[in-house]
């Protein structure tokens, strides 16, 4: 893998700038849904005369809201979950990486330090041939 060079401290830093911003994406989560349920209620009700509806009470607009919440909660929570796979995959695949480069460095020390192999035959009795 000649096209790679990892930096581990880039790596971490870039993961947690993400890792904030995806904070500050959960926190727009959690917004949402309490931005959502507010219009919900202040949007009103419809009064035609009847009794005064109670404090809190949900109309059309407000249950339109609902029923839209109802139906992306589970899109606006994927898309939290997605963020935290893919930056967990990202740090876990930068450490296999890092681990694998040691593991090679390690592999290629081992090799340097084994004792050399000599063939002391003539050149021309060797395997290979001549040289």
């Amino acid at each position: 893998m000649t096209g790679w060079d990892i930096d581990p401290e880039g790596v971490e830093g870039v993961l947690e700038t993400a890792g904030e911003r995806a904070a500050d994406l959960e926190g727009w989560g959690a917004h949402y849904l309490e931005t959502v349920q507010s219009a919900a209620v202040s949007a009103g009700t419809l009064n035609f005369g009847g009794p005064v509806p109670a404090e809190g009470a949900v109309g059309l607009v407000g249950q339109a809201l609902a029923e839209f919440v109802e139906h992306t909660q589970r899109d606006v929570l994927f898309i939290g979950a997605r963020i935290g796979k893919s930056l967990e995959g990202a740090r876990d695949a930068a450490i296999a990486y890092l681990e694998g480069d040691a593991e090679m460095a390690a592999d290629t020390q081992r090799l340097a330090l084994r004792a050399p192999e000599l063939d002391l035959r003539p050149p021309d009795q060797r395997p290979e041939g001549p040289r």
